[in-house]
């Protein structure tokens, strides 16, 4: 009988080589695999950046400052705050979307950035969608439409007759071109059929300061970044944009029932990270974001601001998103605004 003999793979033979690299590659993806878990598992192990869209002293900054503080202690490393005003908000979201997708780089987005910008802005750097993972919801905060003590109205419908006699004189600011203020004031402009020119800003506090100066006349704007001004006599709280009366000011009519029926305008905040950011490190970020938000500290210190604290779940949120870049589109289109 022939023997039967086993045929040995030469060292220099084809399938050797093949073999020997897909050991070799085999070897590295899994040890590989291992590290790259210790390291979600280890997060966070450096300081942890939140972008904010607009500049130091707008509702947006106060609140991602507020949120950070309490943040950097769930997760036991520095959380520190980078303004990149611009742009209605669009030069700080296209640095976050743009930033490495490992938990180290959050963003404290608006309904400007991730409701308005995509239809207000003809050509967009980023998909607002597309390029974020939404964590929450952090505050919705009202619009409040005031003015500098010395303009010649102290209503809604004084100021509407004083912009239809004077065309053109009556000018609004707003922290950028998108903002929620922003489109409060279009939506205004095209519900109240009067006159406004819109003068942009780099954020909330430039803005309210040339206010303060009689710079401009008057603004729609965050209620956290002008209360502060109302409640010391220094600027002149003519109606709130939501459907209900603040709490806060409740003498204070809605803009609905001082004159423009109908009229309704809110601006929210959320945290959001790059899309890619991997699962268990989002689900960290949202786990210490939701203890953030159930603290009566800082559900207190939000309502003192004037705005309403929202813990959500992150499929949520991104529910509220879509329906809110559908609402907003539609105010967009028929006010006409635009920005190149």
């Amino acid at each position: 009988m022939p023997s039967i003999r086993s045929k040995s793979l030469g060292a220099g033979s084809p399938s050797r080589r093949q073999f020997t690299l897909s050991a070799v590659a085999f070897a590295a993806a899994v040890g590989a695999l291992p590290a790259q878990a210790l390291a979600q598992a280890a997060y966070p192990s450096k300081p942890i950046t939140i972008i904010v869209p607009f500049a130091a002293g707008g509702t947006t900054d106060i609140l991602a400052r507020l949120v950070g503080q309490y943040l950097s202690t769930e997760l036991g490393q520095p959380v520190v705050v980078e303004n990149k005003a611009g742009a209605g908000g669009n030069i700080g979201a296209t640095a976050a979307a743009k930033a490495p997708a490992d938990g180290y780089t959050l963003f404290m987005g608006t309904v400007g950035t991730h409701a308005i910008n995509a239809a207000l802005y003809k050509k967009m750097p980023f998909d607002h969608v597309k390029d974020f993972a939404p964590l929450s919801r952090v505050a919705m905060v009202p619009n409040l439409l005031v003015s500098h003590p010395s303009q010649p109205f102290k209503t809604v419908t004084e100021m509407i007759a004083y912009a239809k006699a004077n065309p053109g004189k009556v000018n609004f600011g707003s922290p950028g071109n998108g903002s929620s203020p922003h489109l409060s004031g279009e939506l205004f402009k095209s519900m109240a059929k009067v006159d406004l020119t819109h003068i942009p800003y780099k954020g909330s506090a430039p803005a309210v300061a040339d206010l303060l100066g009689n710079q401009i006349s008057i603004m729609f704007d965050n209620l956290p970044s002008v209360i502060p001004h109302v409640r010391s006599g220094k600027l002149r709280a003519i109606a709130i944009s939501t459907a209900t009366r603040s709490g806060d000011l409740p003498n204070v009519p809605t803009i609905a029932e001082a004159g423009v029926p109908g009229y309704e305008a809110t601006s929210w905040f959320g945290m959001f990270a790059p899309a890619a950011t991997p699962a268990p490190v989002l689900a960290k970020i949202h786990a210490a974001l939701g203890k953030v938000l159930a603290n009566p500290e800082v559900k207190k210190k939000i309502d003192d601001q004037g705005g309403e604290p929202v813990n959500e779940t992150s499929e949520a949120f991104a529910a509220f998103i879509q329906k809110e870049t559908q609402k907003w589109g539609k105010v967009v289109r028929e006010s006409g605004a635009t920005v190149d």
